[in-house]
């Protein structure tokens, strides 16, 4: 069956597109008028660009009309995390300080996004600076999965507008885990780049060292087209890398019944059964299985014994980093902050140039032991988070922070975010209770998104996770 209008993939439109059988226009008209009748209970966008999408909409029309069909995202509507600064509209970053700030340039991977012919249909909201809570001012994503639960934090609209049909590919950012965590709990792909694969420029830094740019989209394949469009060496991003990426977007046969031979694939079975949910646990393993009924090889490995030591270096990091990220606003506007990013800036601010050389090191330690549990595999599998979306309150999402927070809940995601390594996340089932997806990651070496792209196709021909939907409760 094909599936509705708004839940195409990108894969299925740019066809359409290309054969002018399907208008830009009315493509772009037709996710205004849903974002405009759905949105309203989801708040996953923090500004909608109509009139600008229109207008790009109806260019695209124009060239491909004309033959100049620039590829599979020209005419495609999607949207951007309100990280990426976009010339002419507010670039908020979840931020009250932020609220009059309307740049006059583009970030890079809004440029090529326009490059490509894609069309963007606004700017989504966000934990406040990218982190895990809220600004009153701001609303929160809700998950369209189910009302008053986890949407998966900083990149929650992404989630939410990709999973409900409110735009066919987002682009979101990764810290510690905030393109994952979203993708797992919204039941959509998400792939985190290696660090410096895509250009940080025009981004608003959570911290810079562990900052990624990546999509969340509803297939691997899409994933793969529109990280190509945005990856690649940027002149204004001097970590950005000089080497030009491979094509994303690798065919998988559907005559070969063993796709992934000769693929190794690492399973550290404690690692991803440790503190899981039964259910959890089952359907990552079962993941697994279905890779090595696709011919690849399941090899035993053993995660970082001291894991739990370099999860809780993270903290350190990141926090200092965003104190000096915010250094012109905190703490001269230290109320216009939210309770729970302020606490967030005031313990960055807190610690020392000791504390946070020490918290280096530990990352430093934490890379290498993870490069002798990768030396002998081509991916990691395990889950994307520890837990399905939970229920949230109005107090959990604004603050203060937690006082039992716990660095543990992100060992999944933090080790690639440390060693800059992409990852991969996919659905992979529903919970027992509440029907809610569940999802698993492979995480790969430096520079190896076409093979993750390639294993996620597979996987995805073998299972058909990908192609479920939420139930629309907002419309009973």
């Amino acid at each position: 069956m094909t599936a509705p209008l708004h839940y195409q993939t990108i894969a299925e439109l740019a066809p359409q597109l290309a054969s002018r059988s399907l208008s830009p226009v009315e493509l772009t008209r037709a996710m205004l008028e849903r974002i405009a009748v759905h949105d309203p209970h989801l708040h996953a966008y923090a500004t909608v660009m109509a009139d600008h999408a229109l207008a790009q909409a109806q260019a695209a029309e124009r060239d491909i009309a004309a033959g100049r069909y620039r590829g599979p995202l020209h005419g495609v509507p999607v949207a951007v995390k309100d990280l990426c600064c976009t010339a002419g509209v507010p670039t908020m970053g979840g931020c009250k300080v932020l609220a009059d700030h309307v740049p006059d340039f583009d970030a890079t991977v809004v440029t090529r996004l326009r490059q490509a012919g894609a069309v963007l249909l606004g700017k989504l909201n966000l934990t406040e600076g990218a982190m895990a809570g809220y600004n009153p001012d701001f609303e929160v994503p809700e998950n369209p999965w189910k009302k008053e639960h986890w949407s998966g934090a900083s990149s929650s609209g992404c989630g939410a507008a990709t999973a409900a049909g409110l735009a066919f590919g987002t682009l979101g950012s990764d810290t510690g885990g905030s393109i994952r965590h979203p993708a797992a709990a919204c039941g959509t792909v998400g792939l985190k780049p290696t660090w410096g694969r895509v250009s940080r420029y025009g981004v608003l830094d959570l911290a810079q060292s562990l900052d990624h740019v990546g999509p969340l989209t509803r297939s691997s394949y899409d994933a793969g087209v529109m990280s190509e469009t945005i990856a690649g060496h940027d002149p204004n991003d001097p970590t950005s890398l000089c080497m030009a990426p491979p094509p994303w977007q690798p065919t998988v046969a559907a005559s070969d019944a063993k796709p992934l031979a000769g693929m190794r694939v690492g399973w550290d079975e404690h690692y991803a059964s440790e503190d899981m949910a039964a259910d959890f646990s089952a359907a990552v393993k079962h993941s697994a299985e279905v890779l090595e009924r696709l011919g690849a090889a399941i090899i035993a490995v053993k995660m970082p014994p001291r894991l739990r030591e370099y999860m809780a270096a993270w903290q350190v990091l990141c926090s200092s980093e965003a104190a000096h990220a915010h250094r012109n606003t905190y703490p001269s506007r230290a109320m216009d902050y939210g309770l729970w990013f302020r606490e967030w800036l005031e313990q960055g601010s807190r610690y020392s140039s000791r504390d946070y050389a020490d918290a280096h090191f530990l990352r430093a330690a934490c890379n290498g032991e993870l490069a002798v549990t990768m030396q002998s595999i081509d991916v990691l599998a395990c889950p994307s988070t520890p837990r399905a979306a939970y229920p949230v309150t109005a107090q959990r999402s604004y603050g203060p922070i937690p006082a039992n927070r716990d660095p543990w809940d992100s060992r999944f995601t933090v080790p690639a975010d440390y060693a800059g390594l992409p990852t991969l996340s996919l659905p992979c089932g529903l919970s027992a209770q509440g029907g809610l997806p569940l999802s698993f990651q492979l995480m790969g070496h430096r520079l190896s998104e076409a093979q993750l792209v390639y294993i996620g196709t597979a996987f995805e021909g073998a299972t058909g996770w990908h192609t479920l939907h939420p139930p629309e409760w907002w419309l009973d």
